[in-house]
């Protein structure tokens, strides 16, 4: 087995996320103790940072590693790693690119950065189904006339977000649909990620990274703004890039099936970047590993190729 470990993003996290595995898995419930010391808060219990924006990033990042560290021990030799946005830092992690300490405390500052950004120009974010890149790109020059929109993560080659402040998003969103685009579909939240209105946001990262000691990755990270494997010299100005351009996660997919993988596994809350491997990578093997049946299920798969293989 050959694969390929994407790291969940933001917009699918829930409350008990990870507890199966805290209470069942030592390795896992390492990683989060590990965690714990680095922060004020308690990454167990929901109510410490469940409801809290800035928060909220940094539980993800701990599962993912967390789950990543748990799969190596079946899966010692991942072939390639990626995440949706916020789901590289996890990546990173992994790849010994950054240290689990100063990964956490960076996505911390990167959420308050992105905050502080969202109230100084509020955004939002739609998803387009059934679009072209060409349609999108003709929205979102129709909606300059009132506001602004931006193409802000390709998703797949015909899902496509669209980020922009209110009056951008509403006017693209019309022009969509008096073009024949049925579903334009609102994202629960209030930060346009992945487009300009984040500049304050990558200029303050930016800042924050000369601070930060990065290594060379040791397994490769392919990047969703590049659509290349991070490298030492790369890592930083890639993920101040970041936040203001789109993310082609589609293209990421594409890149990473030239590693010739037969296994995708998704790991951490949600399974969206698994149904998007589905479609991108036909004939593919694909996994999304976030509750403790779910792992089970992927390692007695693992013993059955080892077994009949």
């Amino acid at each position: 087995m050959k694969a390929a470990v994407l790291f969940s993003g933001q917009g699918q996290q829930f409350a008990e996320m990870g507890a199966d595995f805290y209470q069942t898995e030592p390795i896992y419930r390492q990683t989060i103790d590990e965690a714990n010391l680095q922060l004020d808060w308690d990454l167990c219990e929901p109510a410490d940072w469940f409801e809290n924006a800035e928060r909220v990033p940094v539980a993800i990042t701990a599962m993912n590693v967390g789950l990543y560290r748990l799969l190596t021990t079946v899966l010692p030799h991942p072939g390639v790693l990626s995440g949706l946005s916020l789901g590289e830092y996890g990546a990173l992690i992994a790849s010994g690119a950054l240290s689990l300490n100063a990964g956490l405390k960076l996505v911390a500052d990167r959420a308050r950065y992105m905050q502080r950004a969202s109230l100084q120009r509020p955004g939002q974010l739609v998803a387009a189904l059934k679009v072209t890149p060409e349609l999108v790109a003709a929205a979102c020059q129709a909606a300059k006339r009132v506001g602004e929109a931006y193409p802000a993560n390709y998703n797949l080659t015909d899902q496509i977000v669209i980020g922009g402040d209110l009056a951008g998003i509403q006017a693209a969103t019309a022009y969509l649909k008096a073009h024949g685009i049925k579903r334009v579909v609102p994202l629960a939240v209030a930060v346009a990620s992945h487009t300009p209105l984040m500049t304050s946001a990558s200029e303050a990262l930016a800042k924050r990274l000369q601070f930060v000691d990065v290594h060379v990755p040791q397994v490769p990270v392919i990047s969703n703004t590049t659509v290349a494997p991070f490298t030492k010299a790369t890592l930083k100005p890639t993920l101040v890039e970041q936040l203001v351009e789109p993310t082609h996660f589609s293209a990421c997919l594409k890149r990473i099936e030239k590693y010739e993988v037969d296994t995708v596994i998704q790991i951490g809350p949600g399974n969206n970047l698994a149904k998007f491997a589905k479609q991108t990578l036909p004939g593919t093997t694909v996994w999304s590993i976030e509750h403790s049946d779910d792992w089970q299920a992927l390692g007695q798969s693992i013993a059955e190729v080892h077994l009949y293989g």
